[in-house]
């Protein structure tokens, strides 16, 4: 629980956006809200919206009761920025258990006594998310894959690291920059192997199996991430016999 009890002691998100000060980005706020002062417990969650394409800008969070709270709503901050409304909108128990628990061990990262905590931030992701239907949503909006923006960004070690440490980058860079948004679908990436130091070959796992973009859209943000933030010579290549769309 080393993540958590970090993001209680030290909250990244914590605050809120003023009206006026959304209006000065051209933005909206949003704020989802779940429990009361009466019952010891309670959260607000902030949503700062581009009201062009309903991509949540930037969020913060201020909570009243169990400290639980705070490490649970700082994560819930941090997987919604970058998403669209309706992304946002699908933030799971699972996908903030994942995200908070720690590398090592199997270990669940919220304890079971926490659980009626997590209910009551996902009420607060919830009631967000249910004053977000007039916004304009993309189809596919992630700015990780705008090459323009992240152009220059290549690991400068790549050509000195081993073919385990190779694996282990992109493995990682995976995990950070693409799962977040696979998993709001159901969906999961994991690296099979490196092939002749450019040949990248993944594995898809739940939804993504069955989705038609992942031999095209999901596949081609996923290589564009790729070479922008490791190497532009790297190529992505699913493993095929996992996908059922393509069993016929």
């Amino acid at each position: 629980m080393n993540k958590l009890k970090n993001r209680i002691l030290n909250p990244q998100y914590c605050g809120f956006f003023s009206k006026k000060e959304a209006r000065k980005h051209d933005m909206e706020v949003i704020v989802g809200e779940a429990g009361s002062l009466e019952e010891g417990n309670k959260i607000a969650l902030y949503w700062l919206v581009d009201k062009t394409d309903g991509v949540v800008a930037d969020a913060k969070f201020q909570v009243l009761g169990n400290s639980v709270l705070i490490g649970i709503a700082d994560m819930v901050c941090e997987l919604v920025i970058r998403k669209t409304v309706l992304q946002a909108g699908r933030i799971s128990a699972e996908i903030i258990e994942h995200s908070l628990r720690d590398k090592q061990g199997n270990f669940p990262a919220i304890p079971e006594e926490a659980g009626p905590h997590l209910n009551l931030v996902l009420e607060a992701v919830d009631d967000a998310a249910a004053k977000c239907k007039d916004f304009p949503v993309q189809e596919f909006s992630s700015p990780l894959s705008n090459e323009k923006e992240m152009q220059g960004q290549t690991h400068p070690s790549w050509g000195r690291l081993s073919q385990e440490e190779k694996i282990a980058l992109i493995q990682e860079c995976i995990e950070k920059e693409i799962q977040p948004y696979i998993e709001l679908d159901a969906g999961g990436v994991e690296v099979i192997n490196l092939v002749h130091g450019r040949e990248v070959i993944i594995k898809y796992h739940g939804s993504c199996t069955t989705c038609y973009s992942a031999t095209g859209a999901t596949l081609n943000a996923i290589q564009q991430i790729l070479r922008a933030k490791i190497s532009p010579d790297l190529e992505v290549i699913p493993d095929i016999s996992t996908l059922q769309h393509l069993e016929n």
